[in-house]
């Protein structure tokens, strides 16, 4: 398990596109965790959630930078600009470029549906 602890900040608002809406946070100081999607967890306000976070680039839709986008299993709010400790349990997948945006969706939907279950 390794906990990253950073400031979310605001992205390009593609995970709420795709009915995934990520907090984003910067990798800095962070660059040896190995690329790819996890089973989380979060503690937000003294409460736990699960969570469903990608490690990498967002290859599927451009992205260059390497960032932690963290979906919140069950949380509704505004994160921006607070600072949130991510545990990442269980490397699930790695990261790989999609061949469309609705391959992305299905892939999401399967990661989410297993991390849910969990």
């Amino acid at each position: 398990m390794t906990d990253i602890i950073a400031e979310v900040v605001h992205g390009r608002k593609i995970g709420r596109a795709l009915g995934f809406p990520t907090a984003n946070m910067s990798l800095e100081g962070y660059k040896d965790i190995e690329r790819g999607v996890y089973r989380s967890s979060v503690v937000i306000d003294g409460t736990h959630y699960r969570a469903m976070s990608n490690v990498g680039i967002r290859p599927s839709v451009g992205g260059k930078e390497l960032l932690l986008e963290t979906h919140v299993i069950d949380f509704s709010g505004d994160l921006y600009g607070r600072r949130l400790v991510v545990r990442l349990i269980e490397k699930i997948r790695d990261e790989k470029r999609f061949s469309s945006i609705t391959d992305l969706k299905e892939q999401l939907a399967k990661d989410y549906h297993y991390i849910r279950t969990m």
